[in-house]
């Protein structure tokens, strides 16, 4: 079982962690633990996020799709086979978000002018404002998330997390 820090309070996991303990006395839980909280985080952060692109009228869904052609840089054009592939959606999923952002204004598509089968999906001032606003309110719940932590202690959570992620990859 995975000991509880003094100044933490005991939570769910540790409650599973427990109980696996006492059926399984022969089990390593300390990976239930991490992972546990990671995808207990990762649920409880993203609903907040969401929240808060709900509040500009758009999912987190279409926010991807406007946060990429954002970050993109000038034009703010990528097609849709690129946009499909950064976000890792198939181009069926793609079209569906398109629609509902190029219905609303935030984005356009037009012809490809080097492929004439392709398209462009380029963000509108409409889009690139929203996008702006809108990843800030994302961060600001991040940055709320992250309260309890000092810079050093988020820079040591990122480095391992970073690791991690790499690891599973």
């Amino acid at each position: 079982m995975t000991e509880v820090k003094k100044d933490a309070q005991p939570d769910a996991v540790d409650a599973i962690t427990t109980q696996w303990a006492a059926v399984r006395p022969d089990l390593d839980t300390a990976p239930m633990a991490v992972f546990g909280r990671i995808y207990r985080i990762a649920k409880a952060v993203g609903d907040a996020v969401e929240r808060a692109y709900n509040g500009y009228g758009i999912s987190r869904g279409e926010f991807d799709v406007i946060a990429t052609l954002r970050r993109s840089g000038a034009p703010y054009t990528l097609s849709p086979r690129q946009l499909a592939a950064t976000l890792m959606l198939t181009t069926g999923g793609m079209t569906g978000r398109l629609d509902k952002l190029e219905k609303a204004g935030l984005l356009t598509r037009s012809p490809d002018p080097h492929d004439r089968r392709g398209l462009q999906v380029t963000l509108t001032d409409r889009g690139f404002a929203l996008a702006d606003e809108a990843v800030s309110a994302g961060l600001a719940v991040h940055r709320q998330a992250l309260e309890g932590f000092d810079p050093e202690e988020v820079e040591q959570l990122t480095g391992m997390l970073r690791k991690l992620l790499a690891d599973v990859s």
